[in-house]
C-alpha cells in the first residue's frame, strides 16, 4: 500500500501513519497551509494544483481524506468557513484524484462523521447505514455534502471511494477544545496545584466512544477490505454517558473538585444520544475495537499531566 493522507498533522492523522507504518505501509503525509509542520508536504484544499502535485509525486494506491474542519463549535460560528474546507475541499481532492488517474486509480478513504445522523427517533437506535441523513449543525451538513459528492463521483466516473462514518473518538493528544481532553486538562491542572474548579457542557448526553487507535486501524482495515461504493459506521456500539466519563476521570485523577456548568460550553443543537452498530464493519473486515474507554481515559489523563509544568 502506498497512502496519501491529508489532515496528517491533525490527531486521528499521527496514529493513522502509525498504523499505517505498522502494516508495511509507504506513507506520504500532508497538511494544509496553515499547519505549518516541516514533517509533511503542504497541500492547500482550495487549490487544485498543489492536489495534482501530490499524486503526481507520490503516486499513492490509496488516499486517506482526514483534512477537515471538525470542531462543531467552530462551524456554528464560521458555516462557510467550514463548508468551503468540508464540501469544496473534498470535491477538488476528488476532482484531482479523477485527473491524476493511475493504473489502477488510488481508492479514497473518506473520513465522515456520525454527526451526518443527527439526532433520531429512539426506535432508530443503534444507528444504521441505512438511515437517512438528518444533519443538525453545519459540520454534520458540510460531511453529509462531502460524502453526496464522493457518491456522485463514484456513481458518474468510478471513483473508488469508501466512506468511514466515526462516532467520537478519543485518545492522548487530542485538543482541549474537544469534550473529554478538556476533562482530563482541567483536572491535571487541579492535580498541579490549580483551583478545583471543573467546568463542563451538557453532562446529560451520550455518546459512543472509540479510542483514535482503534479508528485508525479502522480506517486501514476499510482501505484493504471495504467495498466500493460503501458507507461503514466506526464505532463501538456502546453508549456511554459525559457524565460517567467525568466520574470515571476524576476517579483516576483522584482530585477533590467542583464541578460547575459553564453556559458557554453548551451547544444550541446538542444531540443528547449517538450510538452506531459496528456490524458492517465487522462483517467485510473482521475488525473489533481493542482499547476500553477505562484504559483510554487513564492515557488521556496521563497524557494532560505530562503536559503540566513541573
Amino acid at each position: 500500500m502506498r497512502a496519501l493522507v491529508t489532515g496528517a498533522s491533525g490527531f486521528v492523522g499521527g496514529y493513522l501513519l502509525d498504523a499505517l507504518r505498522a502494516e508495511g505501509a509507504e506513507v506520504f503525509g500532508c497538511c494544509g497551509p496553515g499547519d505549518r509542520d516541516e514533517r509533511y508536504r503542504t497541500i492547500d484544499l482550495s487549490d487544485g494544483a498543489t492536489l495534482r502535485d501530490a499524486l503526481e509525486r507520490f503516486r499513492p494506491t490509496v488516499v486517506f481524506h482526514l483534512a477537515a474542519q471538525t470542531y462543531v463549535p467552530d462551524a456554528l460560528r464560521s458555516p462557510i468557513e467550514t463548508y468551503e474546507t468540508n464540501v469544496l475541499g473534498t470535491a477538488r481532492l476528488a476532482e484531482a484524484v479523477r485527473a491524476y488517474g493511475g493504473d489502477p486509480p488510488p481508492r479514497i478513504v473518506f473520513a465522515s462523521s456520525a454527526e451526518v445522523y443527527g439526532a433520531r427517533d429512539a426506535g432508530e437506535y443503534p444507528l444504521r447505514e441505512t438511515l437517512d441523513v438528518r444533519p443538525a449543525n453545519p459540520y454534520g451538513a458540510s460531511k453529509a455534502a462531502a460524502e453526496a459528492i464522493l457518491a456522485g463521483e463514484a456513481r458518474s466516473f468510478g471513483t473508488d471511494v469508501v466512506i468511514a462514518r466515526a462516532f467520537n473518538h478519543i485518545g492522548p493528544g487530542q485538543r482541549e477544545s474537544f469534550v473529554v481532553a478538556s476533562f482530563a486538562a482541567q483536572l491535571a491542572r487541579i492535580a498541579a496545584g490549580g483551583a478545583p474548579l471543573l467546568l463542563v457542557g451538557n453532562l446529560d448526553a451520550a455518546r459512543d466512544f472509540l479510542d483514535v487507535r482503534d479508528v485508525a486501524a479502522a480506517y486501514v482495515a476499510l482501505a484493504r477490505h471495504g467495498e466500493r461504493g460503501e458507507i461503514y459506521n466506526v464505532c463501538s456500539g456502546k453508549a456511554v454517558a459525559i457524565r460517567d466519563v467525568l466520574r470515571e476521570l476524576i476517579g483516576i485523577a483522584r482530585v477533590p473538585v467542583e464541578v460547575r456548568e459553564d453556559p458557554d460550553r453548551m451547544r444550541p443543537s446538542e444531540i443528547p444520544l449517538s450510538v452506531g452498530s459496528p456490524e458492517k464493519l465487522r462483517a467485510r473486515t473482521e475488525w473489533k475495537p481493542r482499547i476500553a474507554v477505562p484504559r483510554s481515559l487513564a492515557e488521556i489523563y496521563e497524557a494532560a499531566v505530562e503536559k503540566e509544568p513541573r
